[in-house]
């Protein structure tokens, strides 16, 4: 079995696989990991990332309907010799037997870097690989406390930079579980800092977006924690540039959920240790959320989430007018009630 643990993997590419695995197979739900993975096991083989003799890239659905280019991409010598690399892009059907067929063959100097979806543990194309021992199997799962330090300390250790322990403190809990968004929003930091040689809370604070929740909570934690008028003010905001109203009453929807299986889960505990247990929530938001958690009980949310269902559903039956009538009377019908509840 060459599976490889997902904890593994980061050090396994930075160590570079054993080049005697012809296949190397990267696979996950995190698909900004797996492009990020995948690229730089690509580019690491060979000399010109930019050649395309070189650097070959091959969509799925193209080896579904022709299972023997694989092979013969990999049997094919370069204009220039050297080492080749065949990328294969995740597709929509099955280019397994592309894959078996390559593992069957002789391949030297040639890497096959194939980037799939969410693989389950049965899929044809995960079954190959993690039988095969010219293959690997490297899954990719969104980046947990650890995972995210790490990558914030290399990352900028990359621009010259180190970070104070509190601002990687705030920084991690403000990325979500998207490696591709985490890096963007690290490099937004470094190059804002570019120069300083420590990263600080106020570098973060000014420059890091909270890409684990929604452009829409302060809306959403207004009506909850029972802000009318601050709930009004948002909408209008929103309103005017053109959100559907659909959109914030999903977002809202999604919170009510949230809040109520963190109620269930919590049951005995006080609202701050609720929140402490809620991982992905940006800090600013605790204090507003904490509040939440203390006036809504399961019953209450449970009759928020009805009217936020039904106020959805009316929304994408209407008219724009109406439907941001709707809407905007849901949400205020909330914050009523969560103001009732003080």
């Amino acid at each position: 079995m060459t599976a490889v643990k997902a904890s593994d993997v980061d050090g396994l590419i930075r160590r570079g696989p054993d080049p005697r695995i012809a296949i190397l197979l990267v696979y996950g739900p995190d698909t900004g990991l797996v492009f990020t993975r995948a690229k730089a096991l690509a580019e690491a083989f060979v000399s010109d990332p930019g050649d395309p003799f070189a650097m070959v890239k091959i969509d799925g659905d193209v080896l579904a309907q022709d299972p023997g280019r694989l092979v013969d991409e990999a049997g094919t010598v370069g204009l220039f010799g050297g080492t080749r690399t065949i990328w294969v892009r995740s597709g929509s059907r099955n280019y397994a037997p592309a894959v078996e067929a390559a593992l069957k063959a002789e391949i030297q100097n040639a890497r096959i870097v194939v980037e799939a979806g969410d693989l389950a543990k049965s899929a044809p194309l995960r079954t190959l690989c993690e039988k095969s021992p010219k293959a690997l199997a490297l899954p990719c799962y969104p980046d947990d406390e650890r995972a995210l330090a790490d990558l914030i300390d290399r990352t900028l250790q990359d621009q010259g930079l180190r970070i104070a322990r509190d601002a990687r403190d705030v920084l991690a809990t403000s990325l979500g579980g998207d490696r591709g968004a985490s890096l963007s929003e690290i490099e937004k930091l470094s190059l804002y800092a570019h120069g300083q040689g420590q990263v600080s809370l106020d570098d973060v604070e000014a420059v890091v977006s909270d890409v684990a929740g929604s452009v829409l909570n302060t809306l959403i934690d207004a009506a909850f924690a029972g802000r009318s008028g601050e709930v009004e003010r948002d909408y209008r905001r929103f309103r005017h540039e053109g959100m559907d109203p659909s959109v914030m009453l999903g977002a809202a929807l999604r919170h009510a959920l949230t809040l109520l299986a963190t109620r269930l889960a919590g049951e005995g505990q006080s609202a701050s240790l609720m929140v402490a247990n809620w991982r992905g929530l940006h800090f600013r938001r605790k204090a507003l959320v904490e509040t939440q958690l203390a006036r809504w009980s399961p019953p209450a949310l449970r009759y928020a989430i009805q009217l936020l269902q039904e106020a959805v559903l009316a929304c994408r039956r209407a008219d724009p007018e109406l439907a941001h009538a709707q809407a905007s009377s849901t949400l205020l019908r909330i914050a009523t009630e969560a103001a009732r509840r003080r």
